[in-house]
């Protein structure tokens, strides 16, 4: 089973892309964030020609995940915070799976208000997680973290200082998630990859430069863990023409 996150950064604007990336890659499901349409305006009928059935929750302008799949998945919840007006949250029973797409909080500015939402965002998702690890359910939580978790995930962690994801409450929370028994997807297969970004920004020619940060990531729960073949980072959408500033994660998971 291969399993794939991506920051689209505008389904609509990069359908042409997200298409090629899928006839290309074929996965088995999809994670999409920012896909800034609201459900209704989601492309599902060029999806649903490449054969995935579209589980979409969506916001104008802003935000909106989405799970492309193989085959149906049932909603289980598409929010952890009771009066959150936010599309970033999306969990769904796959194949015996519960899988989650999220979309975290950028956090910046850090003297806003942005910053404790982007914090009490993630600890209600690591409540989210620790039922689920009560419950024995194997899950998988992908997405677009926006949180660095090492130097090693950054080209240049001095720029970073002070920025809302790699300030050290934002870490905390990663590091409160990796302790309740999850695992890192990419870090367990890949310790100590240097260079192995998810994120480009547009600004100061940082593609060119490799100047990234890694901050799309997959969390297994033990269980998905045991079932981990590979992880990869598949940097080919990023070169693209018109491409997202983020590019693709994929993990392949053996058959249960």
């Amino acid at each position: 089973m291969n399993l794939a996150t991506f920051n689209v950064n505008s389904v609509r604007a990069r359908l042409p892309n997200v298409l090629d990336w899928l006839k290309s890659a074929q996965p088995d499901a999809v994670c999409l964030q920012e896909i800034k349409c609201e459900s209704d305006a989601f492309p599902r009928a060029e999806f649903e020609a490449l054969g995935y059935h579209c589980t979409v929750h969506g916001q104008k302008t802003y935000n909106g995940v989405a799970i492309l799949s193989r085959t149906p998945a049932r909603v289980v919840s598409t929010s952890l915070l009771n009066d959150d007006e936010q599309a970033r949250y999306l969990e769904v029973e796959l194949e015996g799976l519960r899988l989650i797409n999220i979309y975290a909080p950028n956090g910046n500015p850090v003297e806003s208000e942005k910053f404790p939402y982007k914090l009490r965002w993630l600890e209600a998702l690591i409540a989210r997680a620790r039922a689920l690890l009560r419950e024995e359910v194997p899950f998988v939580i992908t997405g677009d973290y926006n949180i660095i978790p090492e130097p090693q995930d950054c080209h240049d962690p001095k720029a970073w200082e002070g920025d809302a994801l790699y300030r050290p409450e934002s870490r905390a929370k990663w590091r409160t998630l990796c302790n309740l028994g999850l695992y890192d997807a990419f870090r367990v297969l890949h310790p100590q990859a240097s260079h192995a970004f998810t994120f480009w920004d547009y600004q100061a020619g940082a593609w060119p430069r490799d100047a990234g940060i890694r901050i799309d990531h997959a969390l297994l729960s033990p269980q998905v863990a045991d079932r981990l073949l590979s992880c990869t980072i598949d940097k080919a959408p990023r070169g693209a023409e018109k491409a997202s500033d983020h590019t693709p994660l994929i993990i392949e998971l053996t058959a249960q």
